[in-house]
């Protein structure tokens, strides 16, 4: 059997083959824009008691897994490479994998649902549940630990908001990348101080600190440098990287940083507030209480200048029960937890037992 020191696993018999009288592990997969996270972890007897911390067999890290970001055979390559770590590192194999849940960005439509599902069927036997999602799911669970229920924002990278009610329905707000518009992201974020910038030199828009203090990040020396740099690699995370200058020139009293983070805030706050209208999330009286996780760099509260605390603020002026969560666990980690409490809800063989139903693409492989 295994064996458990302040909650942490110290003996494992055969990489989760024997786990807490259950055989076998679980798999969660965050395929974000800029990396791909894979965490392996035992089946648990309870998922409603689960010890603390978690204790994880294996965890591996590749890069991007967005279709649309690399290309499918890329982005096929690396879901197998990082679960296939996971599962090295945990000393375990594929055989002994019960359930995965993959919450992948670029999952946007059905098709792109069955698209994963497609590339990781030839991995497994059919004993396993699979189930996909987009990231945001991942990073709502990591908050609820593995229940869908309430609205999660992100804003790394990108940003999205998502959301569930108790009983399945979903909705979600932006999440359209950086050509469509993903202001409140730390690549729209950054985009806006660059072109503030570039404002700046030809006269079309006021002397800004960012001009000083964005070319002294880069190592530049004057702001004709900017475009040269810009489209040298216009990867998305490395233009994203600046946002901490944007929220040092604010807190410096920059007036044109600050402009940038209140419309930051502002369209972050809508995307939320339009996903818990969607879902009723506030109940009729609209003062019911739901949680807001919040996730991405962006969101850190590590500044004078707070973005998540006016984000919440404004939310809370039209739905006083919205409480915010930071997660304490990685989305990788909740989406590993989500496919366990859904394995949990299959009907054990013989019991009759009714399945918990949600609305997401899954198949039994």
């Amino acid at each position: 059997m295994s064996k458990y020191e302040n909650g942490e696993l110290v003996q494992n018999i055969e990489g989760g083959r024997e786990i807490n009288g259950f055989g076998g592990v679980i798999l969660g997969v965050d395929g974000g824009a800029t990396s791909t996270v894979c965490v392996c972890l035992p089946l648990f007897s309870d998922p409603a008691s689960l010890p603390d911390p978690l204790p994880v067999l294996g965890r591996a890290v590749a890069g991007c897994s967005n279709h649309n970001s690399v290309g499918e055979a890329a982005a096929r390559d690396t879901l197998e490479q990082v679960i296939d770590e996971a599962l090295t590192k945990a000393g375990s194999t594929r055989d002994a994998v019960r359930a995965v849940c993959l919450a992948v960005s670029g999952v946007n439509h059905p098709k792109d649902q069955e698209r994963v599902l497609t590339w990781i069927r030839k991995m497994f036997t059919g004993h396993v549940k699979m189930h996909v999602y987009n990231d945001a799911v991942a990073a709502l669970a990591s908050g609820t630990m593995g229940k869908l229920h309430g609205c999660v924002l992100i804003s790394g990278t990108g940003s999205i908001s998502y959301g569930f009610t108790q009983d399945g329905q979903e909705a979600r707000a932006g999440g359209g990348g950086p050509v469509l518009g993903d202001w409140g992201s730390g690549y729209g974020i950054a985009a806006q101080a660059l072109t503030a910038v570039l404002r700046a030199q030809d006269g079309r828009g006021p002397k800004t600190m960012l001009t000083d203090s964005i070319l002294r990040a880069l190592g530049l020396s004057s702001s004709d440098e900017l475009i040269g740099w810009t489209y040298a690699d216009p990867a998305w995370a490395r233009i994203a990287a600046l946002v901490p200058v944007v929220v040092s020139c604010a807190e410096a009293g920059d007036e044109t940083a600050n402009k940038i983070l209140m419309e930051a805030v502002e369209e972050l706050a809508v995307c939320v507030k339009t996903v818990v209208r969607r879902l009723h999330l506030c109940g009729e009286d609209r003062t019911s209480p739901f949680p807001v996780v919040l996730v991405g760099g962006v969101l850190e509260a590590n500044n004078k200048w707070d973005i998540a605390k006016e984000i919440i603020n404004r939310i809370r002026r039209e739905y006083p029960g919205a409480y915010p969560i930071r997660p304490k666990v990685e989305p990788a980690i909740g989406a590993a937890l989500l496919a366990w409490y859904l394995l949990a809800r299959e009907p054990l063989e013989g019991n009759g037992c009714t399945r918990w139903q949600i609305s997401s693409q899954e198949s039994t492989v």
